[in-house]
């Protein structure tokens, strides 16, 4: 889908964004920017996009979003309250021989890894959490300096999840209106039944061209990327919630229990009560 060009609010006293962001000022559709982004999610959970990988996000998750890649979050329901941290810089804000002198080689091969967009792990997340929430209250030259920090350990301790398997330069739409729709009506309707006669008719194409077209774009089937964003929203109610497997399959927007197992294991190499036991045990 076409995403939005984003432009953070820079002043005259700020090279880069460190703000506080919490619903309704959350909500940011499928969009890109030129800005690495350093993401931490403190309150909420819902269904992350970064390119063509789909996933869930709850609180104390922590991404790392690479220059121009395609990514937009969305909450569970209409009334999840979702609070995060974000940081964004270029990668020349400091100057454009900064990020090639040899002491900062490391740092720059990490922007290239977050080209496909990385989900911090480990305990590297524990040690980034306080670093991030207090750099946007750091004035001065200070600001950098923490900034640099939190770079200089994301590149020396490598506790990353590597995310979508398309980079930047793959992600051009033509017709972007129309792709822009139809992830739109998905994120809308993944609840309902939603056969692909039905969403190649609200695209306005045949069944054929709408597979090809949607496949083209997203580098996946759509029947994939359907069961992604189902399987990321059951997982968020399998973490936050005590319904039913079999409650969470039906919301979720599958007929069968049987074909929710299946497609759980596809996308989660999990069953969903595995799943379920492996986060309560984290905690």
């Amino acid at each position: 889908m076409k995403p939005f060009i984003e432009k953070p609010p820079l002043t005259e006293e700020i090279s880069f964004l460190a703000k506080t962001y919490r619903t309704p000022k959350f909500e940011i559709p499928w969009h890109q920017h030129i800005e690495y982004e350093l993401i931490l999610f403190t309150e909420g959970e819902g269904v992350i996009f970064i390119g063509d990988h789909v996933g869930d996000f709850k609180p104390g998750d922590i991404y790392f979003i690479g220059s121009n890649l395609p990514h937009t979050f969305q909450k569970t329901t209409k009334d999840t309250i979702v609070n995060a941290v974000v940081i964004q810089f270029r990668d020349d804000f400091w100057g454009k021989e900064f990020i090639n002198l040899p002491e900062s080689k490391s740092i720059k091969k990490f922007l290239e890894y977050s080209l496909k967009g990385l989900k911090i792990t480990g305990k590297l997340k524990d040690t980034l959490t306080p670093l991030i929430k207090a750099l946007e209250h750091h004035k001065g030259f200070v600001r950098i300096i923490k900034l640099c920090e939190c770079l200089q350990l994301l590149s020396e301790k490598k506790q990353f999840e590597k995310l979508s398997t398309q980079g930047v330069k793959d992600f051009t739409f033509k017709n972007k209106e129309r792709i822009d729709k139809i992830f739109q009506y998905t994120f809308e309707n993944f609840q309902e039944s939603i056969t692909l006669t039905d969403i190649a008719a609200y695209a306005n194409m045949s069944t054929p061209a709408f597979c090809n077209y949607f496949k083209k774009c997203a580098k996946k089937p759509y029947i994939n990327f359907l069961n992604e964003v189902r399987i990321g929203y059951a997982c968020t109610q399998l973490m936050d919630t005590q319904k039913s497997i079999e409650s969470i399959c039906y919301e979720s927007g599958y007929s069968t229990l049987a074909n929710f197992n299946k497609q759980f294991q596809k996308v989660k190499r999990s069953t969903p009560s595995v799943y379920r036991k492996t986060f309560m045990n984290s905690l």
